[in-house]
């Protein structure tokens, strides 16, 4: 499957920033699941090429703004043939060892709830089978709701909520794969959800390595592996690590943001991406 992906950031700065810093994983890499056809990103307007590879094996660059700057637009779009692999990532570059996966972070630390959750799951089946059982339960344990948690909500705090949002239920899922001795990590990236071609936000979702397999995808919001829907963009210990825009700012008064996302089926390349921009450009 080929996928369009534009996905547009707004950040708007009430009184003029004196300096924007920001960190930005937005530059997918080719893996055994996906293939990077074209890909660029820009900041108002202007190409970003400083992307380079970081310990992970992916694509990270450095953006900094010294003047006085009202808005930035971040833009990146792009087409990327994704294929089916039941989930399986597989074994990919990068200079970090499968158990630096193993370390809590604030985010996916694992309270006793949490650990107990996985420590009941069945032992019969295997690895692979028991990952599979952890998924559902998260799913069953905390319900999908928006509103209720934030991007600073801890796994733990989601899982004592009982509901919450794709970030959540692969932050839980990702501290009760580690509990178990599990390697796992969080991932950033976009998904085409049913058969509709417009999403309003990125999604994010989970991986644990298993040595014979290396790693393998997991959405416990959708209760399945990865499929050739799914586009991944970057990885890390949580959400905050594996974010696709992180930054500063020296400004007096409010930000406002601004992030939308249009994914489509391939078709006619270029009509669909005049139709994703004035999408964007048209909307309220």
């Amino acid at each position: 499957m080929k996928l369009l992906v534009r996905h547009q950031t707004v950040y708007r700065y009430a009184a003029s920033a004196g300096r924007v810093a920001m960190r930005l994983k937005l530059m997918p890499v080719n893996t055994p699941m996906q293939t990077v056809e074209d890909w660029q990103v820009s900041i108002n307007g202007d190409p970003l090429t400083g992307f380079r590879s970081n310990s992970y094996g992916e694509m990270e660059a450095v953006w900094i703004r010294h003047d006085r700057l009202d808005d930035a637009v971040i833009v990146a779009e792009g087409l990327v043939e994704t294929r089916e692999t039941h989930g399986i990532v597989g074994h990919l570059s990068g200079r970090v060892p499968p158990a630096y996966y193993l370390r809590d972070t604030p985010l996916t630390r694992a309270s006793e709830g949490i650990a107990a959750m996985a420590r009941d799951l069945p032992d019969g089946g295997g690895p692979l089978n028991r990952l599979h059982a952890l998924s559902a339960a998260v799913n069953d344990a905390v319900s999908y709701r928006a509103g209720v948690t934030s991007a600073d909500t801890s796994a733990a705090q989601a899982f004592a909520i009982g509901a919450g949002v794709c970030q959540d239920h692969a932050q839980i899922f990702i501290a009760a794969a580690r509990s178990l001795g599990v390697p796992a990590r969080y991932v950033s990236g976009y998904l085409l959800a049913g058969d509709g071609d417009l999403l309003h936000e990125t999604h994010g979702w989970a991986e644990a390595f298993l040595p014979d397999l290396g790693w393998i995808g997991f959405d416990p919001s959708n209760r399945v592996c990865v499929t050739d829907r799914y586009l991944r963009l970057a990885s890390g210990l949580d959400a905050d690590d594996a974010a696709p825009i992180r930054g500063s700012v020296t400004v007096a008064g409010d930000i406002s943001i601004d992030a939308d996302v249009r994914i489509a089926v391939a078709q006619d390349g270029v009509e669909e991406r005049q139709l994703q921009r004035q999408q964007q450009q048209t909307r309220p």
